[in-house]
């Protein structure tokens, strides 16, 4: 009956059908929601480690793939230059120390499975707002924001518990001790200190011991067993957590079980990007949400023999080109489910590349480009600015690139939006929605100031003037690199964030970023007419900032990061864990 009538009015509904097809693509991204999300987290790689971001020496053609057809971020920045406090930062939207993930000591990440630390229960983060919304949540690979609370089993820091439906990867992160033929990388100057105490002490109970037998001692066989009982009872007390770490920490879990302990490091590859992409398969009628935490690139840089000694840049450009291959992999899955244009990919790193991290003559940790500094600092850009892509086809505009501030935060609030959820207004959300942005709606980020923290202490804070573009960067704190001028600590393995090891800087150093993005010319009130100007504004963000912040527990106090063994996850009978699940499958 209505064809008739549709005839009758042809001549209006033809021109009117044709302008709605015309408008489509302008409003297609508020019709089209709930997309899949596929996103991509590397580990300690360097924005100067792939081909699109300047390196024209370590192949990574899929990443590029990636920029290609979608949108590449220039000034994209963790909110903390190491794991732990940048990985709860980008699942909860906030700076980590509003959830008690940033440290006032030098344990700065979580150290031990074993610990009770780690994300707290009552942060809600983007996977268990997906979760409500009737997205399919999976966790594939690193996690390293803590397991238990209390008890073995509890597993009250689980991603399990923070909205994920499935996991399966290592709870904790990958260190050099996973790997049996590496030198021990957990610790390693505390562990010397450690031995050479029970030397020293061992050394006075054996001369103790040998005077009383010899005479030329008076040492009561009492005060001799009391002395050999407490130099048992100290290398027991360390050696019973150090001298087992990778049955302790090495581990692989599939949901609560425990799959590998200690994990079967040349076949952690294949699994993990055979989880992922079995994931996609399994998820692919209903929207779904996969998270691909890689192993890559932490040392000991684990690489399949099918790419060790092909790159340019030793077992490091080995790696990231084994890890660029399996982004290829997971990408491909995506094409042969017919996913392509339904699902938002999302490539990053939780932090620049770790410029100490050297054995010998062999460079193990990654390159920052242009950009000083690396892993561990807390103001310096190579510490914090990393790559950033997002691709989703007929969406976001292909082969874009945006120098806008933006940051690992904004995954939050962009990823719930277009799920259509809300996020929680209970707590300050330091993410902003970059959809508009990435689409080209909106000229400037929404982020006014960025604070650059380092544990607790806050290093440096970027202004984002919109009106001129120029874009600001104070320091108040800078780590002392040694040996002078070499661009890092390479006497400690680490910069520190407070202490004897950094300079306090009154007035602060300041950068323009646009103009010199090196860090290498600071300004003064000689050079720069805006000096006085800009630091004063920057102080009155501080200030603002300071008055958004709520004590909360310390997750990372010393209590909480040492190793406990009632909190040890074990497969078996503790102290007896040991098992291989996917060598019996």
């Amino acid at each position: 009956a209505s064809f008739p009538l549709l005839r009758l009015r042809s001549p209006l509904v033809t021109p009117l059908i044709f302008g709605l097809l015309v408008q489509a693509p302008c409003t297609q991204p508020s019709t089209i929601t709930r997309p899949n999300f596929v996103l991509l987290l590397a580990d300690d790689l360097g924005i100067g480690d792939v081909g699109c971001y300047g390196n024209d020496t370590i192949r990574t053609p899929n990443i590029d793939r990636l920029a290609k057809e979608g949108v590449k971020l220039t000034q994209h920045i963790a909110a903390a230059p190491l794991c732990t406090p940048s990985r709860a930062a980008f699942f909860t939207g906030r700076y980590p120390l509003r959830s008690g993930m940033d440290a006032v000591n030098d344990y700065r990440v979580i150290f031990w499975n074993a610990g009770s630390g780690g994300l707290p229960p009552n942060e809600t983060t983007f996977a268990k707002i997906l979760q409500h919304q009737g997205y399919t949540t999976g966790l594939i690979g690193k996690w390293h924001l803590g397991v238990n609370c209390e008890s073995r089993n509890d597993h009250c820091h689980h991603p399990l518990k923070h909205g994920f439906d499935y996991f399966y990867g290592m709870p904790f992160t990958l260190i050099s001790d996973c790997q049996p033929t590496e030198t021990p990388e957990m610790d390693r100057a505390f562990r010397r200190k450690l031995w050479l105490s029970t030397q020293v002490i061992g050394l006075i109970t054996l001369t103790a011991a040998l005077g009383r037998l010899t005479g030329l001692i008076s040492v009561h066989w009492k005060t001799l067993t009391c002395l050999a009982a407490f130099s048992l009872l100290f290398f027991i007390s360390w050696f019973s957590s150090y001298g087992f770490v990778r049955y302790w920490n090495c581990i692989m879990m599939r949901n609560h079980e425990i799959t590998e302990q200690p994990m079967v490091t040349d076949r952690t590859t294949f699994l993990i990007l055979r989880e992922s992409i079995s994931f996609i398969e399994r998820n692919k009628h209903k929207p779904f949400l996969l998270i691909l935490s890689f192993l890559h690139s932490h040392t000991p840089l684990l690489t399949t023999e099918k790419f060790l000694g092909k790159s340019r840049h030793g077992l490091y450009g080995d790696n990231v080109e084994e890890m660029d291959w399996m982004v290829g992999q997971v990408l491909d899955a995506i094409d042969k489910e017919g996913l392509k244009d339904t699902t938002l990919v999302y490539f990053a790193s939780d932090h620049g590349g770790w410029l100490e991290r050297q054995e010998g003559k062999r460079q193990l940790g990654g390159w920052n480009g242009i950009y000083k500094g690396g892993k561990a600092m807390g103001g310096w850009e190579g510490g914090i600015r990393v790559p950033g892509i997002f691709r989703w086809p007929g969406v976001l505009p292909a082969g874009t690139v945006i120098d806008e501030p933006t940051s690992l935060m904004d995954i939050y609030p962009t990823v719930v939006h277009l799920a259509g959820g809300a996020v929680p207004q209970d707590r300050v959300i330091d993410g902003r929605d970059v959809l508009p942005l990435l689409r080209g709606a909106v000229a400037h980020s929404e982020h006014e100031f960025l604070f650059h923290y380092c544990g607790v202490h806050l290093h440096a804070v970027r202004w984002h003037q919109k009106d001129t573009g120029a874009i600001w960067k104070a320091h108040y704190v800078t780590p002392i690199f040694k040996p002078p001028g070499a661009g890092a600590c390479y006497d400690r393995g680490f910069c520190p964030c407070f202490g004897e090891g950094v300079t306090h800087h009154e007035p602060p150093l300041l950068f323009e970023l646009s103009q010199d993005p090196s860090e290498a010319r600071p300004l003064s009130a000689d050079t720069e007419p805006l000096f006085d100007t800009v630091i004063r504004r920057i102080g009155r963000a501080i200030e603002e900032h300071h008055r958004t912040l709520t004590p909360v527990p310390e997750q990372l106090s010393v209590s909480n990061v040492v190793w406990k063994p009632w909190l040890q996850p074990c497969c078996g009978t503790f102290p007896f864990c040991w098992c291989d699940k996917e060598g019996d499958n």
